[in-house]
């Protein structure tokens, strides 16, 4: 069983790291995900980037596991109103309202694990 917990562990690890690069490679798309009451929406979607790479090491990182499972636990629970707010919008930031139907219980299972991950295993 530990096996499974770790290859979790692994992939959530590789999601992040993946997800954080794409806010580099990809800054327009996340423009539409950044509130407009918020300035400095470049600076957000880069330091979100960052924030989500450094993460993702992280949680390789067996002695930084359970730090970096809570730091992906907060920053998802703080990702959360995006994303509902992405299900009834309009125009959702996501592309499709079919796309934010899949994303908001996929955000929860981000939650769930690295809820998981804070945890002894």
């Amino acid at each position: 069983m530990k096996l499974f917990w770790n290859i979790l562990r692994v992939l959530l690890a590789i999601f992040m790291i993946y997800a954080g690069a794409q806010h580099f490679v990809n800054v327009d798309f996340f423009k539409a995900f950044v509130p407009d009451f918020l300035v400095y929406k470049a600076f957000i979607i880069y330091a979100s980037g960052v924030i989500e790479v450094m993460l993702g090491i992280l949680l390789l990182i067996p002695q930084y596991k359970r730090t970096a499972a809570s730091g992906i636990f907060v920053l998802m629970i703080c990702f959360l109103p995006i994303h509902v707010w992405d299900v009834f919008s309009a125009n959702p930031a996501i592309g499709s309202h079919e796309a934010a139907l899949i994303r908001l219980p996929l955000q929860l299972v981000l939650i769930a694990l690295a809820y998981k991950f804070t945890k002894n295993q």
